[in-house]
């Protein structure tokens, strides 16, 4: 094999490292490959010597069955040799069996992203030192690819991290005009939501010397809510929330359950709140 960076050689326990991860950074090309195979030994040093050739725009990843075992299952290669191209984490395409040098070249040209990938790309990598930098490239990338939502998503997260949330608000409708958003698109909803409330709430203190005069003012335990959904003080906010949602059915219940949700797709499902206040919200409500 070539003595190149961008060929590397993995077993099962290095797998995800060098193959998931590292697709996040790159296109990876994982060959699932045998000694004993003729075919793999014809694909094998054509694909290497691409890989050589290409100096950086894939990484190459020689996975031998025998001690990738686990990770050929996961990818059910049931014939080899078996090829797979990787970005950002998940498969974009593969092929089974041999190809010529000119077929090979063909496939790996389709791998490698888009003029407008590369910009979201670039975009993603200068966003918090050049915001209007990344705001540009956002901009010619949705110009190269109208169709595409990606960009889109991106330019509205760069907007709300700038608080410019009318403008954010109007990529997303947009959006919503297909008849769905994407999951990235519903978290940057949900934020633009939970900061304009928070916004009509008021200030915390103001919230709080209210709820003190009044303990039993569900309004003001509302506002408050609100307000310190908006100051990333999820914890208090979800179990106000709740509150209302247990002792406020008819009136403010469903809109504090409806802040609880939206707080829920900005945590993500792996978040411990997430999981702690969905069972509690789902227990108050059935």
């Amino acid at each position: 094999m070539n003595a190149s960076p961008w060929i590397i050689e993995t077993t099962d326990a290095g797998f995800d490292r060098d193959v998931i991860e590292r697709s996040r950074e790159l296109p990876v090309v994982v060959d699932f490959w045998a000694t004993w195979c003729g075919p793999c030994r014809t694909l094998g040093p054509t694909l290497e010597a691409l890989a050589v050739e290409a100096d950086g725009k894939f990484l190459l990843v020689k996975a031998e069955v025998e001690t990738n075992g686990s990770a050929a299952g996961r990818f059910r290669v049931d014939s080899i040799p078996a090829v797979f191209a990787l970005r950002d984490g998940r498969m974009v395409d593969h092929f089974i069996g041999a190809m010529s040098e000119a077929q090979l070249r063909e496939w790996l040209a389709r791998i490698q992203p888009s003029a407008a990938e590369r910009l979201r790309a670039e975009a993603a990598n200068v966003a918090a030192a050049d915001p209007s930098a990344a705001e540009a490239m956002l901009r010619e990338a949705m110009a190269l690819e109208p169709r595409e939502s990606a960009a889109k998503i991106a330019l509205a997260q760069l907007l709300l991290a700038q608080d410019r949330l009318t403008e954010s608000e109007q990529l997303l409708g947009e959006l919503a005009e297909r008849g769905y958003l994407e999951p990235e698109a519903e978290r940057v909803q949900s934020e633009i939501a939970v900061r304009l409330g928070a916004i009509e709430a008021g200030p915390i203190d103001e919230c709080r010397a209210r709820i003190a005069e009044s303990p039993d003012d569900f309004e003001a335990q509302w506002k408050l809510a609100r307000a310190l959904a908006g100051q990333r003080q999820y914890e208090e906010s979800l179990e106000r929330c709740l509150k209302l949602v247990q002792f406020d059915r008819r009136h403010l219940g469903e809109p504090a359950r409806q802040l609880m949700v939206q707080l829920f797709q900005i945590l993500g499902p792996d978040n411990e709140l997430v999981s702690t206040y969905r069972r509690q919200l789902s227990s108050a409500l059935y």
